[in-house]
């Protein structure tokens, strides 16, 4: 077992520097290939080095709260949920069909406007940029699972992580399949099936994935880490329901995502479960998944959403999973600092703007 150094650093700032470094290694060895290829591993290097880091920080703040030790591995294995979820929002990009994240074009939109710019047709341009982003996203799925399979901890331990991590990548393959059926709206659904589908496409692999591997590694009981699982899940519905109401209603500089993206896109979330229940949609539906949708036909769509009803009932759940996490964790068996930290987590969750 490699031991831990002497710490004078914070394990997110440790965190940090491994992370880069792992991403700076890939840039480096792409060198050796075409000059393509080197951008691509240049533009991982862009996104590597930006977002809130979420998943990273539970993992490292819940396996110190469980008195774990060994800053190295848990650096590691954070670094490994980042690469996971760098992977997923690169994939997710390309399905939704998005050219910008985070305020500034994405690998698809970086490289398509590029190969334009060398004269290629929009169309293959396009494929281009997708086919980047599609080897981007494997190849950080790839990296995610190295780390983890090479953690310096006993064998039964690395096998309990490998399957978290098997069962979060699957779950959010499910989930995000699931979304994209909806969105073709050939059948009916209901608010329990859209409940159902967040919690497989993000619960899972956002925060179900690093609160279990910090248990895992930090030696917590079975029944713990089952409580702890138990959190996370409604903890991933708030999130990704502030998620869905920031698509439609946030700031663009604040979320840095288009606000169009999602009503182009035909994306059923709870609110347009909520909303396709009143009158008034009838007169909109057909603006909704209208990839040309312009700025005016989307503001009357949002007005149609809100005056449903829809905003105010997903505010509602979103209060009630904040409840029921509250509960959860005032009966549970948990440190009084990973307490702490699951319900300032969900806190900010419930409230964040961006």
């Amino acid at each position: 077992m490699r031991e831990q150094a002497v710490g004078v650093r914070p394990a997110t700032d440790v965190f940090e520097m491994r992370f880069s470094e792992i991403v700076r290694r890939g840039s480096e060895r792409s060198r050796g290939f075409s000059a393509q290829y080197t951008q691509l591993w240049e533009s991982l290097e862009r996104i590597a080095a930006g977002g809130k880091r979420i998943r990273p920080r539970t993992l490292l703040g819940a396996y110190a709260a469980l008195g774990g030790t060994d800053q190295s591995t848990a650096v590691d294995a954070a670094c490994a949920i980042e690469l996971l979820h760098l992977a997923l929002v690169i994939h997710d990009d390309v399905i939704d069909r998005d050219l910008v994240r985070r305020g500034e074009m994405n690998i698809t939109g970086r490289f398509a406007a590029d190969a334009v710019v060398r004269g290629a047709s929009p169309e293959a341009a396009r494929a281009w940029g997708e086919a980047s982003s599609l080897l981007a996203g494997d190849l950080m799925l790839t990296a995610a699972h190295s780390l983890l399979a090479r953690l310096d901890v006993s064998r039964e331990r690395r096998e309990a992580i490998l399957d978290v991590f098997d069962d979060a990548v699957f779950e959010s393959a499910a989930g995000e399949h699931d979304d994209v059926w909806l969105s073709l709206h050939l059948e009916g659904y209901s608010s329990q099936q859209v409940l159902e589908m967040v919690d497989r496409k993000t619960a899972s692999y956002s925060f179900a994935a690093p609160l279990l591997i910090a248990g895992i590694l930090a030696g917590a009981p079975t029944d713990l880490i089952a409580e702890l699982s138990d959190i996370a899940r409604r903890i991933g519905v708030v999130y990704q329901l502030r998620d869905d109401v920031l698509g439609l209603f946030g700031d663009e500089r604040q979320t840095g995502k288009s606000a169009l993206s999602d009503l182009r896109a035909g994306k059923e979330t709870l609110l347009i479960a909520c909303a396709r229940s009143d009158p008034a949609w009838n007169v909109v539906s057909a603006l909704f998944g209208d990839a040309d949708l312009g700025a005016a036909d989307a503001q009357l769509l949002r007005s149609v959403i809100e005056e449903s009803g829809a905003v105010v009932f997903v505010e509602s759940v979103i209060a009630e999973r904040c409840d029921e996490v509250n509960r959860l964790v005032a009966a549970s068996a948990l440190p009084e600092a990973l307490r702490e930290q699951l319900l300032s987590l969900t806190r900010a969750c419930a409230s964040r703007a961006s």
